[in-house]
């Protein structure tokens, strides 16, 4: 038995639980978790935001050591340090075959299987987001874990499973950020600072960080940002106001809501990019006349995973790590036990922090 967290139902606060975990069958990979962040995603499924079934071991982003594997699998073996990877792609889906791997229709497949019980009462659990990262260990598809780069220590390296792979994506695949641009990130959460770190590798030659919270501007000049904006009604005009009144060239969104959504378009200069990382809720529109549309000239679009390839990806930025480049300790304001989960929930609502690292 290992311990975990287990969200009952959707609304429902998490619970410490004791659950019974099989051994891996085919095709599968047990790992013993080193450590797991806690991203505002496993807010959305804890608030049903966005829909997984439940009962459920949340936790999607997170490394650990492989403890066993089962029959037929291959390239991993017990003792590897591994990154889990909570959308692997299928590979035959339309979007895997055009190359769009973080748009794989089949990624999430196996957040609808049980993959163990609760012990108390034998009780059928899902692996949330497929990995179920908050608990001692997990059992996964082969598929869901990559190898650690060499040089990234095992506890940092839970960072690149969603939050860098997201910030840096955003950065450099979405908006495709060129050097000499002004880059403004909306949110400085795990996410965000991620992309502010991300804007700063790619030769951004001004970094303006917007967040409700005054409290966080030393985590974002530390990540890169050459200014600091408190998000209010004049966020856009503010930003305006600090690029010559022409606006940036990119806006990155990681916060989902329609207001910030609509303040990152309206920061962009005519012709400029914004891409949306934020998740939310259907409740929250985003409205645009057709006369703006056409004489703006910019460009709005979304963005699943920082549009990345976790494949590919993790070698690029396990060099920028090694380099000094990318600071993954930078991103985590707090490190907790499984216990603190709850609190760092509470954290997430309020704006407080940027990543909290559940450590075991």
């Amino acid at each position: 038995m290992v311990r975990a967290a287990v969200l009952p139902a959707v609304g429902a606060p998490l619970e410490i639980a004791e659950i019974d975990l099989p051994a891996p069958g085919p095709g599968q990979v047990r790992v013993r978790l080193a450590a797991a962040g806690v991203c505002h995603s496993d807010l959305s499924l804890s608030d049903g935001t966005m829909r997984v079934p439940v009962p459920a071991v949340l936790g999607h982003e997170g490394a650990g050591t492989v403890v066993s594997v089962g029959e037929g699998v291959t390239g991993i073996a017990p003792g590897d340090g591994v990154v889990l990877n909570w959308a692997p792609s299928c590979g035959s889906c339309h979007a895997c075959s055009l190359g769009e791997v973080w748009l794989c229709a089949n990624a999430l497949t196996g957040a609808g299987d049980v993959y163990a019980r609760r012990a108390s009462d034998g009780s059928d659990l899902h692996p949330g987001l497929n990995v179920a990262a908050f608990a001692e260990e997990t059992v996964v598809a082969a598929g869901c874990v990559l190898p650690v780069p060499d040089g990234v220590p095992l506890t940092d390296a839970a960072l690149l499973g969603c939050a860098v792979l997201t910030g840096y994506g955003a950065v450099h695949h979405s908006a495709r950020v060129h050097a000499g641009e002004t880059v403004a990130v909306f949110g400085a959460g795990g996410v965000g600072l991620a992309a502010l770190q991300a804007a700063r590798i790619a030769g951004a030659s001004q970094v303006i960080a917007v967040d409700v919270s005054p409290e966080k501007e030393s985590l974002a000049r530390e990540a890169g940002a050459t200014d600091y904006v408190v998000a209010s009604d004049a966020t856009a005009r503010e930003i305006r106001s600090l690029t010559g009144k022409q606006g940036v060239d990119v806006a990155v969104e990681c916060v989902g809501r329609a207001v910030t959504i609509r303040a990152a378009w309206d920061s962009t200069r005519r012709g400029g990019r914004t891409t949306v990382v934020g998740i939310g809720g259907k409740d929250q529109q985003v409205n645009f006349n057709a006369l703006e549309i056409f004489h703006w000239g910019r460009t709005l679009s979304g963005c699943v995973y920082g549009n990345s390839d976790p494949a590919r990806d993790l070698p690029v930025l396990a060099e920028h790590v090694r380099a000094g480049r990318l600071d993954l300790g930078t991103l985590v304001t707090e490190r907790i036990g499984l216990d603190g989960i709850a609190g760092a929930f509470e954290n997430m609502v309020a704006g407080k922090g940027g990543r909290a690292l559940v450590v075991f």
